[in-house]
């Protein structure tokens, strides 16, 4: 009889943190919250000290294996949708950092060998065949600035 009563205490808390929790927007952790919490109070409901003598023939027996198959439906929902958003909330967290320590530049791709930009003049060559120091520098900078350094 205790046990009944600290998992459906436990079952009513877990759901109060949920609601909490959806109340911040955080859906996905508030789903997951209420499926923790409906475990236990799915175990009460199937009896699991008696479950020989009891199960077949108990609704309520019945009634929390449905509601052990609600908690495992819920789980696997936010699987799902974790999935189809890219990974956890800590990896989202990494990748938007990485995106914002990146200059704006850095997305686009580099020049080829023989394409110059369309504002710049061509630089002429001196008698060794080297181009500009001036544009020399440029081009690490431009180097630097796709690194975001």
């Amino acid at each position: 009889m205790l046990a009944e009563t600290v998992c459906s205490a436990v079952a009513a808390a877990g759901l109060g943190i949920a609601a909490v929790t959806a109340f911040r927007r955080r859906f996905l952790t508030a789903t997951r919250i209420a499926a923790y919490s409906l475990v236990p109070l799915g175990l009460v409901m199937i009896g699991v000290v008696e479950w020989a003598a009891d199960t077949a023939f108990s609704p309520v027996a019945w009634a929390g294996v449905g509601v052990l198959g609600a908690a495992w439906l819920l789980f696997a929902s936010t699987r799902v949708v974790e999935r189809r958003r890219g990974g956890s909330r800590k990896e989202r967290k990494v990748a938007a950092a990485q995106r914002d320590a990146v200059a704006p530049g850095a997305s686009a791709p580099s020049l080829g060998a023989g394409a110059r930009p369309a504002g710049r003049a061509q630089a002429s060559p001196r008698a060794g065949g080297r181009a500009d120091a001036g544009d020399d520098f440029s081009d690490i900078e431009a180097i630097l600035k796709k690194h975001g350094i």
